[in-house]
């Protein structure tokens, strides 16, 4: 991680006042005492600007293990069910995109019913994409003035940004006036997070910001949105029987990896139809409660 350290207000309201919160070794997660947003602070300062992502991250993403989860066939298939209900067709971005699993499975379940491009500062996972078949944008998010997209995707993203808001107020000046920008991001208030506080291997130091649906909703009407769907999805027990026996130290990008692809094998095997069957009630549960491990805001602008 870098050195030089970045002071931030909350990146929800912009508020100054803020209190400590939680301690996880040097990771410091405080409470603004306006609207309640916990976020990392202070953040080192390649996070916060991205560079950590470019230059330090591309080996991950490219890994292996990586590429297998992001290349399940299952790995997305909630994410492209939710755009589907709310755009059939039309011209998709996804912020963000990585190695570009996303946009190729989208691309791949309804051929032709969407443009898929993809943009993100971690350049060598954006080139993988590009060979996927994924139209890439090479460029700042910021300088894309003048396209525009009939739905804006931020799986999992939202969280390592400094400045939320400006992203989604972006978003907002690329969407068609009856697009949608689809948010995901990790859930504060999750069973994992209840039951594991600072043992939870997801409050880590490339997450920046930790949402609840309150906290979403307060960064969406900031930036110019409404929300007009919101839920939860995603629950691996295994990370909480995991977390739960561990002594609260840093999982490796390599081990969460390692999982991820490892849970979307169990999903795809026929020998595990019953567990299957018992995962699929719980994450119902969860989700009907809010307790599931991800947060998702469909956004509408303004």
């Amino acid at each position: 991680m870098g050195s030089e350290m970045i002071n931030r207000n909350c990146p929800v309201c912009g508020s100054v006042s803020h209190a400590p919160f939680l301690q996880k070794g040097q990771l410091a997660l405080v409470k603004c005492a306006e609207c309640g947003m916990v976020f990392v602070n202070p953040v080192p300062r390649d996070l916060g600007d991205g560079t950590f992502y470019d230059e330090k991250g591309s080996r991950f993403y490219l890994s292996d293990e990586k590429l297998k989860g992001d290349y399940s066939p299952v790995r997305y298939e909630r994410e492209i069910k939710l755009l589907r209900r709310f755009c059939k067709r039309g011209k998709i971005l996804d912020v963000g995109c990585s190695t570009g699993g996303f946009l190729f499975y989208l691309n791949q379940t309804f051929p032709g019913d969407y443009e898929i491009w993809g943009t993100d500062v971690a350049r060598e996972a954006l080139a993988f994409a590009k060979t996927k078949g994924v139209n890439v944008i090479d460029e700042n998010f910021f300088d894309l003035k003048g396209r525009q997209f009939d739905a804006i995707t931020f799986w999992a993203v939202l969280e390592h940004l400094l400045d939320p808001q400006s992203f989604l107020k972006a978003a907002k000046e690329l969407l068609h006036p009856d697009g949608f920008c689809i948010v995901l991001v990790p859930n504060f208030k999750s069973l994992a997070t209840r039951m594991l506080g600072s043992k939870y291997r997801y409050i880590l130091p490339q997450h920046l910001n930790y949402f609840t649906n309150q906290t979403v909703g307060a960064l969406a009407q900031r930036a110019g949105f409404h929300v007009v769907h919101r839920s939860t999805m995603h629950f691996n027990p295994i990370v909480i029987w995991q977390d739960l026996r561990a002594k609260g130290t840093e999982v490796s990008d390599e081990e969460r990896a390692a999982l991820l692809a490892k849970t979307n094998a169990m999903k795809q095997s026929k020998a595990l139809g019953g567990a299957r069957a018992v995962y699929r009630f719980s994450e119902t549960l969860l989700r009907r409660f809010g307790f599931a491990d991800n947060l998702i805001a469909v956004l509408k602008p303004r």
